[in-house]
């Protein structure tokens, strides 16, 4: 337990809620139509207001379940505690809403998808590429620039399942990219101003959340509250880490 409430708060509950959620509906203890997001029953009178929520939590089946809830942890825990731009307090749960909030206006309004958990990952993946430009990555056993990523994945889900799951994990891509440029690029380039920032009580709650201690065999060590921020800012320049090689997660001596 210690380990599970030591990880970053917003991707260690999401990943939590989906894979319970996706093991009760598998399990046959939960009915995953009341979690499905269909249009007509959220956009009524006494809207199902949950099914905004719960149609990010539902993996694809069998082992898709706890891979998907791999990912989904692997990439988003990089995200929330080494992106230079998402580390900060409240940063990743504001981008993690805007990102959903796009693929739900895409991959459910528009093409019509059910469930958005995959193109919530994709959306992790496209992030987490555009920020380790130069890296590289082993997808199954071929190594690739870690860019490709998103599309390799694409590729391997439009071999394994078909157009219709490409084209709604696809919209994870739009999202990411479409944050990517109202936060960075258009600011940078286009000389405007980047209006997605984290409010100060998102980021005041969220200040509260963050690890300030290293957990350790004989204890604890805590590090001032100054440079919390700081140690999250310069974690992302260490090496890649991703699912897709074998490479264990570093740790220093001394740690669990």
């Amino acid at each position: 337990m210690d380990q599970f409430w030591s990880a970053p708060p917003v991707i260690r509950t999401l990943s939590a809620l989906t894979f319970a959620q996706s093991a009760l509906i598998y399990g046959g203890l939960l009915n995953g139509y009341y979690c499905l997001f269909e249009s007509r029953l959220v956009f009524k009178f006494l809207p199902e207001i949950w099914r905004l929520f719960t149609s990010f939590m539902i993996t694809r089946p069998r082992l898709s379940l706890f891979l998907d809830v791999y990912f989904m942890y692997t990439y988003g825990s990089s995200l929330e505690t080494r992106s230079p731009r998402l580390s900060g307090p409240g940063d990743f749960f504001v981008y993690t809403i805007f990102v959903a909030l796009v693929i739900m206006l895409t991959a459910g309004c528009l093409l019509g998808s059910v469930t958005f958990t995959s193109a919530l990952i994709m959306a992790f993946v496209y992030t987490f590429s555009q920020e380790n430009r130069g890296r590289k990555a082993t997808f199954f056993v071929v190594q690739i620039p870690v860019e490709f990523l998103p599309w390799a994945m694409l590729a391997f889900t439009f071999v394994t399942i078909g157009w219709p799951a490409v084209l709604s994990d696809g919209t994870g891509i739009v999202a990411a990219h479409l944050y990517d440029f109202l936060t960075r690029i258009y600011p940078a380039f286009g000389g405007g101003q980047n209006y997605l920032v984290t409010p100060a009580f998102i980021r005041r709650f969220f200040s509260n959340l963050t690890p300030r201690g290293d957990n350790r065999t004989y204890g604890t060590a805590f590090r001032p509250a100054e440079q919390t921020q700081s140690a999250a800012s310069e974690s992302w320049t260490s090496a890649f880490q991703g699912p897709w090689n074998r490479r264990g997660p570093g740790r220093r001596l001394g740690s669990d």
